[in-house]
């Protein structure tokens, strides 16, 4: 299982790196979002993936006596998730508005896109 997960976790490194090296922002945004999934699993399946007992300590004891659950990692994905949906969306809401201002998604045309009604900026650095 944590064979196939590694593998899993590997693929989805690469297809992000690929669409983060793209011009288009849509790609750009897609390749944000699957490296996010990809350090979730990654994070999942860094805490083990066996199913173990509850981490309790029983009331006559002062420490586990079996082998538990790590609740660390789920702990660290439930927040991961939250933190990289909001960066997304708000990724999303600045290429949007880029695109508005703009008038492209292409990444090399922003760059060199200019309002009509302001100046160019300075050429000397």
């Amino acid at each position: 299982m944590e064979t196939g997960l590694s593998v899993l976790i590997g693929l989805f490194f690469a297809v992000s790196v690929y669409l983060m090296l793209s011009r288009q922002l849509v790609r750009i945004l897609l390749g944000i979002a699957i490296l996010g999934n990809a350090v979730n699993l990654l994070i999942f399946t860094s805490g083990r993936l066996t199913r173990e007992v509850p981490p309790l300590i029983p009331e006559d004891s002062y420490h586990l006596l079996v082998e538990t659950a790590n609740p660390l990692p789920q702990a660290l994905v439930l927040t991961a998730i939250v933190i990289s949906f909001s960066f997304f969306a708000f990724l999303l809401v600045l290429a949007f508005r880029a695109y508005q201002e703009l008038g492209t998604d292409d990444a090399n045309e922003m760059r060199v896109a200019e309002p009509v009604d302001e100046p160019a900026p300075p050429q000397g650095y």
